[in-house]
């Protein structure tokens, strides 16, 4: 079996990820955003790479985030760690979607740099979700009368 250098692997995995693979720095700015982000949320890397979180965040979430961002970064923990995340973002052209992600905090010798996140576009899902339950609702009220 061959050995790949790791930073190799690294990079592959990276690069060739179908879910958005995004990592911010202890400020909250974008130092890497994969193809998957590109696709996903319409940023080409040179629009996003130096921006903060916020491009992606609904405005009416942000204080919110930066929140619990800032305490992340000061206390070095995540409630989150182990949990996969259900929130709205928002695409480049303003629309909104339904995404799910993980998160990793990464250290370098020792110390917090920044937060990682795994994000996949679950609209699709939440949307057919909505509509059933919408039908089912529908059709209870029916059954009962109302």
């Amino acid at each position: 079996m061959p050995t790949y250098p790791h930073e190799w692997l690294a990079r592959q995995i990276v690069d060739q990820a179908q879910d958005a693979i995004v990592f911010a720095d202890r400020d909250g700015v974008i130092r890497l955003w994969n193809a998957g982000a590109q696709a996903m949320f319409g940023y080409g890397v040179d629009e996003a790479v130096g921006q903060t979180l916020d491009l992606i965040i609904p405005e009416r979430l942000r204080a919110r985030h930066w929140t619990g961002f800032n305490t992340t970064m000061a206390t070095g923990v995540t409630r989150y760690a182990r949990q996969v995340l259900a929130v709205p973002a928002i695409r480049k052209d303003g629309t909104s979607m339904s995404v799910e992600f993980t998160v990793a905090l990464l250290h370098e010798s020792g110390a917090l740099v920044g937060i990682t996140a795994i994000i996949r576009d679950v609209t699709a899902r939440w949307e057919e979700e909505r509509a059933l339950k919408k039908r089912l609702a529908a059709l209870e009220a029916k059954s009962s009368g109302g």
